[in-house]
């Protein structure tokens, strides 16, 4: 018999979105070194993705291990635009290591911050041959910023030849669903929906049916979601920017989720795109006034 996946719960937590969660049920005893360390990973990356940046950059020093020090790095990236030149700096050095520059960890946050960067093919050069569920996930969500959703599909195959039950794998199959459209978003919002009865409701959760809802036209039970999400995380950007769109086409004010939306993260790809947009607006009224 298989030994027992003493961080199931852990994983499954932080894939979902229940970052809370995952910080408070994670005092398990009887872990192995390796399996302590990736406990330590994904708690620290649960602070990160509640936006305890500081608190994981001051927690970990530099006896820590390796993983360890990549997931301190991510914080570091994500913690201001002063730092962002910095960690990437690093982490390319770090990548160039022989030593440690194939650890998984240390890839899958590459991954992750050249994602960020929009620099998609650095990405895939640190995450394409996988290894980890993680790094085909990313590789699924990487290929879905670019528009290759047939890529993103032979990863999902690889993904469920691997375990086709597994979280990661069902996240997956959804966001292919979603990009591809049709047909396919009834099968990506029965993925969330399952992931509703199985698990406690998260934003992640929410927001998946949400955006399959407004796919489908169901704008009035999409804003309940949504409403449901803010109640959970009143500065949840996904939560904030699908909230804009749907109020938009229930022709109901936008001006207050998008004004947090602005003031939160100022950086969201929403903001920014909307920003582009009113500046060429601008120069179009000028150019005829």
């Amino acid at each position: 018999m298989a030994a027992p996946d003493l961080l199931f719960n852990l994983r499954n937590n932080f894939y979902l979105g229940a970052y809370q969660a995952a910080i408070n049920n994670s005092d398990i005893s009887n872990l192995l070194s390796e399996d302590a360390v990736e406990r330590d990973c994904l708690v620290y990356r649960s602070y990160i993705a509640l936006g305890s940046h500081q608190l994981v950059i001051s927690e970990i020093d530099s006896s820590a291990a390796t993983p360890l020090q990549a997931i301190k790095l991510l914080a570091l990236y994500l913690s201001g635009s002063e730092n962002k030149e910095s960690s990437i700096s690093s982490l390319k050095e770090w990548l160039a290591d022989p030593a440690i520059g194939n650890l998984p960890a240390l890839r899958l946050v590459a991954g992750i911050i050249f994602m960020h960067e929009q620099d998609y093919t650095e990405a895939l050069k640190y995450t394409h041959a996988g290894g980890t569920m993680e790094l085909h996930a990313l590789n699924v969500q990487i290929y879905l910023k670019m528009y290759r959703s047939e890529h993103a599909e032979k990863q999902l195959r690889m993904m469920q030849q691997i375990d086709e039950d597994h979280t990661l794998t069902q996240l997956a199959n959804a966001w292919l669903n979603l990009a591809v459209g049709g047909s396919k978003i009834q099968e990506a919002y029965l993925i969330f929906q399952d992931f509703s009865e199985k698990y406690s409701m998260t934003g992640l959760i929410l927001n998946g049916k949400a955006v399959c809802c407004m796919h489908m036209g169901n704008f009035d039970e999409a804003e309940t979601l949504l409403l449901e999400a803010l109640n959970k995380d009143a500065k949840d950007a996904e939560t904030l920017s699908n909230l804009v769109v749907c109020c938009f086409h229930l022709n109901k004010p936008t001006t207050r989720y998008l004004s947090q939306l602005k003031v939160t993260h100022p950086e969201h790809m929403f903001v920014k795109r909307l920003s582009t947009a009113e500046e060429s607006f601008e120069r179009a009224v000028q150019s005829v006034a």
